[in-house]
């Protein structure tokens, strides 16, 4: 690309010490104040750029890509999933996609196992108790819960997030299954004890705990719909640290509701942030803002990511995390 400094759009605010960086090495335009663009907005940035910077909540389609001007060569996402942008369109357009992989694998499998812990713990229904001031003290059969260590945790999706999860809930005594697009090698499957289930409604009607660690792609959208999530058992709990679309929300909440599931835990939602009124008031479900991969340590290492990614490309070389369509 010569001498002359690349031209970089982010979409959102970053960690100071990543905007910093990029400051010193492309010519960026940073988002201020910290709101998401508009698709006009993004339309325009993609005409004027030659890297866009997006993330989640960007939704770059065909549409879009139609707008973008010549000079936009790179989207260089920041985060790992990239379902939000249409990746062969952009390909077919002579517009690369890196994405930020493997970052984000300790932080969600960490936040997976809280979920675990907080369903099964009735921890929300412990802190709601206390902030209302209303216990009375301890008492022998007072919020009880249910112990993980011999439950059966079901793996659906057993990439890198899957495997830390496993790797966690093995320390803490549970019995780890998977189902997965193929078979993990048997050395990584004996190291976590896992047993794998090549029929996913085979796996679902055995397991205690449900966690989705699975990319959404046309093949995973609703992969555990309302037939699929009939076959749990009453007392089992569902984790989704994933991607919302995975599930069938509207089904998991009447199921829910009806005592036909245990309890939920979920950091991610069907339609982004607009979240069902009918889950947010249910006791035995646990809702966090799609913070699983919010460290401050992952954050600022995704930033740095994006930076090798697209200082690699402006230096005329092909991105280490380059996205190609037949990955996904």
């Amino acid at each position: 690309m010569g001498s002359k400094r690349l031209s970089v759009v982010v979409t959102r605010r970053l960690p100071e010490v990543v905007e910093t960086r990029m400051k010193e090495l492309f010519d960026v335009e940073l988002r201020n104040p910290d709101t998401r663009m508009t698709r006009e907005e993004l339309g325009a940035a993609m005409q004027r750029a030659d890297v866009l910077v997006p993330c989640v909540t960007d939704h770059i389609d065909a549409t879009l890509l139609a707008q973008a001007g010549e000079r936009l060569k790179l989207i260089a996402n920041y985060g790992a999933g990239v379902d939000h942008i249409d990746v062969h369109t952009a390909r077919q357009r002579g517009v690369l996609v890196s994405n930020t992989p493997g970052v984000v694998t300790e932080d969600t499998a960490d936040m997976t196992m809280a979920l675990i812990l907080a369903v099964t713990r009735r921890i929300p229904e412990g802190l709601a108790l206390m902030q209302s001031g209303d216990w009375q003290g301890w008492a022998p059969t007072a919020m009880m819960g249910g112990r993980v260590g011999g439950r059966r945790l079901g793996i659906l999706g057993m990439g890198r997030i899957g495997t830390a999860v496993a790797r966690r809930a093995r320390a803490f005594g549970m019995q780890i299954h998977y189902h997965n697009r193929k078979r993990l090698r048997p050395e990584i499957e004996q190291e976590v004890e896992a047993t794998y289930w090549e029929s996913l409604d085979q796996m679902v009607s055995r397991m205690d705990v449900i966690s989705v660690n699975c990319p959404h792609t046309p093949s995973t959208f609703h992969l555990m719909n309302a037939r699929r999530l009939k076959l749990l058992k009453p007392s089992a709990v569902v984790v989704n640290t994933s991607r919302g679309e995975v599930i069938d929300e509207n089904a998991l909440t009447r199921m829910l509701r009806a005592g036909e599931i245990a309890g939920a835990g979920l950091d991610v939602f069907e339609h982004g942030h607009e979240i069902n009124p009918r889950l947010r008031e249910l006791t035995n479900v646990v809702l966090l803002p799609h913070m699983g991969s919010a460290t401050v340590e992952g954050r600022v290492e995704m930033g740095e990511k994006v930076i090798i990614n697209v200082k690699t490309f402006a230096d005329g070389h092909r991105p280490p995390d380059l996205v190609v369509p037949g990955m996904l």
